[in-house]
């Protein structure tokens, strides 16, 4: 990797409270976003990273046809077995979250559809979660509803104002 640029720095802060950097690398002549990850116990790396990357390609900090850092490149970043950089990689591209562009590399696709099934399984099975999760904190449910809310809107795209 040719020279790092701290232009472009952002924090996410993802599931289980993960932290991620970006940084650009330019890689071949081709600038390679990559991230920083503080890892948190409970939660394997490979969800960490996935949740990571599908969080940043909706809330746009990756553009389609942007390219995705490579196996070797996350594997080295992370200080991971570069089978679980493979994993994560294989995962987003069989999810269509990445796309493999012969003599490019992978690259970031459009924003899938959802697939027949996604909508009940997340229904289902996440909203059960964070249910059983507030019920434990003795939540309230106009608080989960107004910080579902609050999360909800950081990932509204801003709409265009007509202007004559």
């Amino acid at each position: 990797m040719a020279g790092r640029s701290n232009a472009g720095i952002w924090r996410i802060t993802g599931g289980a409270g993960a932290e991620i950097d970006q940084h650009s690398h330019l890689c071949h002549s081709i600038a390679v976003t990559l991230f920083r990850l503080t890892l948190q116990a409970g939660e394997s790396i490979f969800d960490q990273l996935v949740y990571a990357a599908k969080k940043a390609f909706l809330s746009g900090e990756f553009q389609p046809g942007q390219a995705f850092p490579s196996v070797r490149t996350l594997a080295a970043e992370f200080k991971i077995h570069p089978n679980t950089a493979h994993k994560v990689i294989q995962h987003l591209t069989q999810e269509r979250w990445l796309e493999v562009r012969p003599g490019i590399g992978t690259v970031v696709a459009e924003i899938p559809e959802a697939r027949p099934g996604d909508k009940k399984r997340l229904l289902h099975q996440q909203v059960e979660q964070l249910v059983v999760e507030a019920r434990r904190l003795e939540l309230e449910m106009d608080d989960v509803v107004e910080a579902i809310e609050e999360q909800w809107s950081k990932f509204q795209k801003p709409q265009e104002v007509n202007r004559r």
